[in-house]
This record gives structure tokens, C-alpha cells and sequence, in this order.
């Protein structure tokens, strides 16, 4: 799991690029670790970095689809 200041350097985008690609489904949402704390799946973020202009969700659930076969 990143935590948000990992993803930020990672990825170089700002805090508030990075959410805002995440209410648009143009990055993948965060996980909830604990009461106050998130987390990306690594995987999740390497997925994004791949191809970080045409990202859907969609691109997770195939890359899982992948996976599974």
C-alpha cells in the first residue's frame, strides 16, 4: 500500500489534481486502512502509470480479468 505522499512523488501530480482524478474515475479511489488513514494499492498506481492519459477504472477490472485467466 502508498500512502499520499508516496503517490504525489510518484506520480507528480498535486494533492488536489489527485483527487480530482479520482472523482472523475481517472485514477484509482484510495483504501481505507485505518480511521485516518489511506492508502492506494501499489499495483493500482503502477496500472495508472502505464498509461496515465486514456486511465479508466475500467483498466483495473481488465487488468484483473488478465490475471484471473
Amino acid at each position: 500500500m502508498m500512502r499520499l505522499d508516496e503517490v504525489l512523488a510518484l506520480t507528480g501530480l498535486s494533492r488536489a489534481t489527485l483527487y480530482r482524478k479520482i472523482a472523475s474515475g481517472t485514477f484509482p479511489t484510495q483504501h481505507k486502512l485505518a480511521e485516518r488513514c489511506c492508502g492506494w494499492r501499489a499495483g493500482d498506481v503502477d496500472i495508472w502509470l502505464r498509461n496515465p492519459v486514456t486511465f479508466t477504472l475500467a483498466d483495473l477490472k481488465r487488468d484483473e480479468d488478465r490475471d484471473a485467466a
